[in-house]
């Protein structure tokens, strides 16, 4: 699927908000499976996925979440933590009339999908996430730990403690930013000091190579040169807020997950995985961070195979 036969989206009111929503397989009603893209991404993160998923039998829903692209951008920071974010993903299940679904989110869009399962657990049938592993809930609010482990400049901290500084940065250096950070294969560089991604943004030439076509990156501009990245930067404001938001939640993700790792992604692996989410099947695949883009057809076999067989030869539709 390319840049101009993604399909076309329609806005759907969920939540108190608008969410555009990218659809495939709408013939498949009653078997929904929802895409949930990360940070700083699109639902077009989820184009070589869309089709096959169709193919497969399912309904493909694939919203652009609160803060990205035409859906809403609330002024309120506090309007971006789990209890929203998730409560968006319920009321979409709600306006297609579908009692659950499976969720597969990749890099924030798997925290909000961890987040779902743990406070809406009805409404999740099976989880399928990338890069993202399950995060435990430890003693101190994420924040104030990573603060404390990996300094100020660590982009989550910045982002908290230095309010619309990179967001600026960011709007200014749309273009550069994102293609600069959209790369695979790079080469290990020294650290450099100040804020990586703020680095990123005013660095001259990228790095390895680029993960999508002049074309498709086009896309994702177009999007946050309109949306800007204020929205999708609030995410990382509610850490802490999420942190006392899950605090009386079970702990325990029970449903069928699936969690696909990049051998080259720079974020950590859990060491403690099936203690919290006993009915886990891991994956590593040859890549980045980018895995559903870097190796589409390697993340189609994979999810496809994993559903078949969670689905069963009883279940099994074609």
């Amino acid at each position: 699927m390319t840049s101009t036969d993604f399909p076309e989206p329609t806005l759907v009111p969920v939540n108190g908000v608008e969410l555009e929503v990218f659809e495939a397989g709408r013939e498949n009603a009653g078997k929904p499976i929802v895409l949930c893209h990360g940070w700083p991404e699109h639902a077009f993160s989820w184009r070589h996925q869309m089709p096959a998923l169709a193919a497969a039998g399912y309904h493909v829903i694939a919203p652009n979440q609160r803060g990205y692209g035409r859906s809403s951008r609330p002024a309120e920071v506090t309007d971006y933590d789990i209890a929203h974010l998730s409560g968006d993903l319920v009321a979409l299940l709600d306006h297609y009339g579908y009692e659950d679904a499976t969720f597969v989110g990749h890099d924030w869009g798997a925290f909000v999908v961890w987040g779902l399962t743990l406070l809406h657990p009805d409404r999740v049938n099976k989880v399928i996430n990338l890069s993202l592993p399950y995060q435990e809930r430890g003693e101190k609010p994420w924040i104030e730990f990573m603060e404390a482990v990996l300094g100020g400049d660590f982009y989550f901290v910045h982002f908290n403690r230095q309010p619309g500084v990179a967001d600026a940065v960011f709007d200014d250096n749309t273009y550069r930013f994102l293609r600069n950070l959209y790369r695979k294969n790079e080469p290990p560089a020294e650290p450099r000091p100040g804020m990586a991604l703020i680095n990123l943004a005013g660095a001259e030439a990228p790095g390895g190579e680029p993960v999508m076509s002049d074309s498709e990156l086009a896309v994702l501009v177009s999007a946050f040169e309109t949306s800007g990245f204020t929205g999708s930067i609030n995410w990382y404001r509610n850490l802490d807020r999420n942190w006392h938001l899950l605090a009386d939640a079970d702990p325990i993700i029970h449903q069928p997950t699936l969690m696909i790792y990049g051998d080259r992604d720079l974020v950590a692996r859990s060491e403690n995985l099936a203690a919290f989410v006993p009915n886990v099947e891991v994956v590593s695949l040859d890549c980045g961070h980018w895995i559903q883009q870097e190796e589409p057809e390697e993340t189609n076999r994979v999810i496809t195979q994993w559903l078949e067989h969670q689905d069963g030869p009883s279940r099994r539709t074609g």
